[in-house]
């Protein structure tokens, strides 16, 4: 970027208020959703839709490695567990939120709960192997989620917030899990 460039005044912020307010009152049964909003709104609803099965499927898998977990080594595993099931928990709550926003409905029904999901549940049979599994579910929804972000890029920036906020903290777990993996393997030898 040249000096000249950053030096360039900004173009003053000029809308017409006036059509906004009348667009407003026209339409005020869509609620947050306004004229300005570029995405598919059912489509958006659908894949937010899948995610929180997604979010659903985890906390169910977390909750279940919880309490199976047993073991010398169970108990900051299970703590480890606990505090991700409720985050994903968390994450479910925000992303049903999102989809009545959107004037959509959150889809809870436990039929089709794993069809929906973009990560299956895996049980494991050991604490490694449940170690495992819930580091292959935060691999998926890591790369699900980034993909998601890419797709609804600048029609959605809302939305695309959310999914890059749960992102975040899917990228954490997954990098909990591989310090756990690596403690438990460490302890083996």
């Amino acid at each position: 970027m040249s000096c000249e460039e950053r030096n360039t005044p900004m173009q003053p912020f000029v809308t017409d208020i006036q059509r906004i307010r009348e667009r407003a009152r026209s339409a005020i049964d869509q609620g947050a959703v306004t004229p300005s909003y570029k995405g598919d709104q059912a489509q958006v609803v659908k894949v937010l839709n899948e995610v929180l099965a997604t979010e659903i499927v985890c906390m169910l898998r977390y909750k279940r490695h919880y309490f199976m977990a047993d073991g010398l080594n169970s108990e900051s595993v299970k703590a480890e567990f606990q505090e991700h099931w409720k985050e994903e928990e968390e994450h479910a709550d925000w992303v049903a939120e999102r989809i009545g926003q959107l004037n959509g409905e959150p889809d809870f029904n436990p039929e089709g709960l794993a069809s929906r999901s973009h990560s299956d549940y895996v049980e494991g049979n050991d604490l490694t192997s449940m170690i495992e599994e819930d580091l292959v579910a935060e691999r998926i929804a890591i790369e699900t989620y980034s993909e998601i972000v890419r797709w609804l890029g600048d029609n959605d920036p809302t939305t695309r917030r959310l999914i890059e906020r749960i992102l975040e903290k899917e990228e954490e777990h997954a990098d909990d899990l591989v310090t756990l993996i690596s403690r438990l393997k460490g302890q083996q030898h």
